[in-house]
């Protein structure tokens, strides 16, 4: 097939899942080309509340971009992950957190305004039984044809494949927490 054959499409669906680092780091990387090219972006974050060095990066290039970038922090910390869980919140409190989040995110993918919607860490709210596998097939479906949209977290429900453009496994080959160290600043948050 001839470079000529192949033609643009207007937007897309992609998924950074896996095991592995690097979805988040992945979508950031979107972020900056899509802005980069002028367009409108919204990156709706689950899961992560305290303080990672995207909220200080994407807070810092706010002032320049204005309405161009919108950022919703809507996570209230790992749910059902043992000791990293988030100390002090209830299922529903998380419940609660992840279904704001949602609407945040289904407003944004179905609202024309923005050419990528990033919904960051959504496969792992799904997993955990926060939002279901129907309101994240509701959200791709939801997507205005000319916005594209990034779903990032591990375990992204093989079922949904058929429904996205671009998918990407982050294999871990080999990671410093399994040798108990703990996340760095700067590399892993």
């Amino acid at each position: 097939m001839g470079l000529e054959e192949y033609k643009n499409k207007q937007s897309l669906v992609l998924v950074f899942t896996g095991d592995g680092k690097g979805k988040t780091s992945a979508s950031l990387g979107l972020l900056a080309r899509a802005l980069g090219n002028r367009h409108n972006v919204a990156f709706i974050q689950f899961i992560k509340y305290w303080g990672v060095g995207e909220h200080v990066f994407i807070h810092d290039i706010q002032d320049l971009f204005k309405d161009q970038l919108y950022f919703y922090k809507g996570g209230k910390g790992f749910y059902d992950a043992g000791e990293l869980s988030a100390e002090n919140i209830s299922e529903k409190q998380h419940k609660q957190a992840a279904k704001e989040t949602y609407s945040e995110a289904l407003n944004a993918v179905s609202s024309g305004k923005y050419e990528l919607v990033i919904c960051d860490e959504i496969n792992n709210a799904v997993h955990d039984g926060l939002l279901s596998e129907k309101d994240l097939k509701k959200l791709i479906d939801s997507k205005h044809k000319k916005t594209s949209l990034c779903l990032t977290g591990r375990n992204f429900p093989k079922k949904l494949l058929d429904k996205v453009d671009i998918a990407t496994d982050m294999a871990k080959l080999k990671h410093h927490f399994d040798r108990g160290y703990l996340a760095n600043p700067g590399i892993d948050f």
